[in-house]
């Protein structure tokens, strides 16, 4: 199984490249998951499109029918895990571990966005990822699952 992990994309209108970003490695993944800051209903509808589309109101998430629509953050099942999403809060160093506390040891996967930095890592017993920013630099992750559960994360430059 794929999980692709998305954030911060801060798009109005997406833009052209976002297409072949899509065909790629979002729409092939078995579920998307997109972190907030998604900024506007022409993104977020652009994304719904994908028959597993998780995704979370981030701090930039003004538009009336994101905030309505969007929670800042959710439990899901995916495949056979237990996952979170959120965006994140605070100080951008602080991130990590305030996503991590929210959320404790009993999720398999927790994504978060927010400080636009790759990071994949354990905080106190809980397996994050944070995929930087779609839209600032094209960066996503594609989080892969074993058959056992085994988690692998790969970073990508997709743009």
């Amino acid at each position: 199984m794929q999980i692709a992990v998305i954030s911060d994309t801060h798009m109005g209108t997406p833009p052209s490249w976002l297409d072949a970003v899509y065909d790629r490695w979002l729409g092939p993944s078995d579920a998307l998951i997109h972190c907030g800051d998604i900024t506007s209903t022409a993104a977020w509808s652009y994304f719904l499109r994908h028959d597993n589309f998780l995704c979370v109101r981030g701090n930039c998430d003004w538009d009336p029918e994101l905030a309505e629509r969007l929670e800042p953050m959710l439990t899901a099942r995916v495949g056979g895990l237990t996952v979170g999403v959120t965006h994140g809060w605070g100080p951008r160093s602080q991130v990590p571990s305030a996503v991590a506390r929210a959320f404790g040891p009993d999720y398999d996967l927790v994504c978060y966005g927010h400080t636009h930095a790759r990071d994949w890592s354990v905080v106190d017993g809980v397996r994050l990822v944070n995929p930087g920013s779609l839209g600032e630099n094209g960066s996503l992750a594609l989080v892969h699952v074993d058959d056992h559960g085994g988690l692998r994360c790969e970073f990508v430059d997709a743009v």
